[in-house]
């Protein structure tokens, strides 16, 4: 029996290859494995015993030939394939165990070059894994330092069924296609707009109790990127408390992205995805109350993002209501032990340089047979151009809070309103097929607190409908994208109720 090892990464590859030894297996190498294995001892030949032909150009050519290729891909269960590997003298090959080159992690590095980058697109490794997996029945592939325990097991005990087999074969496949996604992201990326075919790279972070309901099976994946950083919800670190749920994981990312966005300390209470607590302060103590005041009821079982290090008076307040989880970049000490006296309650560390507002990536959409691409929401605020259209400009403090209500209606489930006053969220609708319900709710929500209070629109107002219902709530300005053929009617009546309103041009559909 002959089995070829060629890896990467060498986690367990010397017990491995020893043991096959030991089993009978002639194992061959090259380079790196190959010095490996001699060092600690285990009987290993070079792949140019079985080429008879040296290895050229730096490496490059080694085992693509045909000595190689005809023992993995010959068909045991033909005899004219064996007649044929008897008549050029090739002997079969049984095990391939190869990982790739590191073309990931080079191409993260700062500053790494093209040429640096191609030299470290592995060839002959992928040939080899996809010509073993072609013929798993008769070849055992393995690209996981993880399966060697069970590869040996199952050879001590008479070998590997056909469906452990298919099962290595499968991951080994998948294991390329992984591999030759990063190569055509980082290929890719200089090239503008949306190229004809892509694929996405994910990889299992951990299995999940159930989905969005008992009776549905989840787990969780994280988008392998060579192109930017991983970051945010989907490598936080989790500090304390019970394994998140799918729902947990679509609230937690809600609420994170959305105190994210803001420069300011911010704090963000989400329930079912929505944002129904955001205030920004320069005191992140205060802007945790301000947050939760604004609707303390739905703060119950919600979700708290901090975009500042939450500090033991935060934790303190934040311990007389049940929530589900806690996300900061950092917590204080003291604040940590105060947190963890809530033993249903989960805190996710997510890394500091993720509070930069938000950045640039594809948004995917599944629909039933298809997926729907889009660049990210991620519009520069900072630049944001309000165009006064009513005859009452807005004062320099409800400017602040048109910005802000700006920013917060975007984290919001179209269609969106919010009520804001001293960047504090006050009341909000969402999800309404019809825009003045969402008003009449944002409203309702703000109660008394509402006369004085600025609204936001996450799109245009296609009649004055709206604008009559915030001057019944004492709305003292609003901003809206405009754009709608009835754009005059909402101006008169604003400037008839004595309220500033101001046009984007843009606007911040969320479905």
């Amino acid at each position: 029996m002959r089995a070829i090892i060629s890896v990467s990464d060498k986690s367990g590859v010397t017990d491995f290859a020893r043991e096959l030894a030991e089993l009978g297996f002639e194992v061959f190498s090259t380079g790196g494995t190959k010095k490996s294995l001699a060092e600690s001892g285990v009987p290993v030949r070079s792949i140019s015993d079985i080429t008879g032909f040296p290895e050229i150009l730096d490496g490059r050519v080694k085992t693509l030939h045909p000595m190689v290729h005809g023992g993995l891909l010959a068909r045991r269960d033909l005899p004219s394939h064996m007649e044929e590997l008897k008549k050029n003298v090739i002997t079969p090959i049984d095990l391939v165990a190869v990982n790739l080159y590191p073309f990931v992690q080079t191409v993260s590095k700062a500053g790494v070059t093209l040429t640096e980058a191609l030299e470290n697109i592995d060839i002959g490794g992928p040939t080899m894994i996809r010509a073993s997996a072609k013929n798993f029945p008769s070849v055992i592939v393995v690209v996981d330092p993880a399966d060697y325990e069970l590869v040996l097991s199952k050879l001590k005990s008479g070998g590997l069924d056909i469906t452990e087999r298919k099962r290595l074969a499968q991951k080994a496949f998948q294991h390329v296609a992984i591999y030759d996604t990063a190569i055509s992201q980082y290929l890719r990326q200089d090239q503008p707009g949306f190229p004809e075919e892509v694929t996405i790279a994910l990889k299992k972070r951990y299995d999940l109790r159930y989905g969005e309901n008992p009776h549905q099976k989840a787990a969780f994946y994280s988008e392998l990127n060579v192109v930017r950083s991983d970051s945010g919800i989907t490598w936080a670190k989790q500090l304390w408390g019970k394994e998140l749920s799918f729902n947990n994981i679509l609230d937690a990312e809600a609420a994170w992205s959305t105190a994210a966005d803001f420069p300011d300390p911010t704090v963000a209470v989400v329930k079912h995805t929505n944002p129904c607590g955001l205030a920004s302060h320069d005191d992140v103590d205060e802007a945790y109350r301000r947050a939760f005041a604004g609707d303390p009821v739905s703060a119950f079982g919600g979700i708290v993002a901090c975009n500042r290090s939450i500090t033991l008076k935060m934790a303190q307040e934040m311990s007389a209501t049940f929530y589900e989880i806690a996300i900061a970049p950092g917590f204080d000490e003291d604040a940590l032990e105060e947190l963890k006296k809530k033993k249903n309650l989960r805190i996710l560390l997510v890394d500091s340089d993720c509070v930069t507002g938000a950045r640039e990536y594809l948004d995917y959409r599944r629909v039933r047979g298809g997926m729907l691409v889009q660049d990210a929401d991620t519009l520069d605020e900072n630049v944001l151009k309000l165009q006064t259209v009513t005859k009452r400009a807005p004062t320099p403090a409800e400017i602040d809070d048109l910005k802000f209500a700006w920013r917060a209606v975007k984290h919001i489930k179209s269609n969106a309103i919010v009520l804001v006053k001293d960047k504090t969220l006050l009341g909000m609708g969402c999800g309404q097929p019809n825009r003045v319900v969402s008003v009449f709710l944002a409203k309702n929500k703000a109660g008394d607190k509402a006369k004085g209070s600025i609204m936001a629109s996450d799109a245009m107002f296609p009649f004055s409908d709206s604008v009559e219902q915030a001057a019944e709530g004492g709305i003292s300005a609003i901003i809206q994208p405009g754009g709608s053929i009835r754009d005059e009617d909402s101006i008169k009546a604003a400037d008839e109720h004595n309220i500033a309103m101001v046009f984007t041009g843009i606007r911040h559909f969320l479905h």
